[in-house]
């Protein structure tokens, strides 16, 4: 999985759209395996990118969970704890 790709489900407030199409963005890319598509490609790659963000809007919007939301700012920090362990240089 693409490490761009952040979990969008439970999180108070709730994913935005920018952060939809973005998490489709990564994804197209990396199934592609293109991050810029050629004039050839453009139309169909951007299309995908409006039809998994789409899909994702509504698959966020349908998930049930009895899990309190996240806090983002909490999350984030965690996040960069473990990425200080992991690229800690000894």
């Amino acid at each position: 999985m693409c490490r761009n790709i952040r979990t969008l489900h439970n999180f108070e407030p709730a994913a935005n759209d920018a952060e939809i199409r973005a998490a489709a963005l990564q994804y197209v890319r990396k199934i592609s395996g293109s991050t810029h598509p050629s004039k050839a490609n453009e139309e169909v790659f951007y299309r995908a990118v409006d039809e998994i963000a789409h899909l994702t809007g509504h698959l966020l919007d349908d998930l049930v969970t009895t899990a309190p939301p996240k806090d983002r700012e909490i999350e984030a920090a965690k996040a960069r704890e473990r990425a200080a362990k992991r690229y800690a240089t000894s």
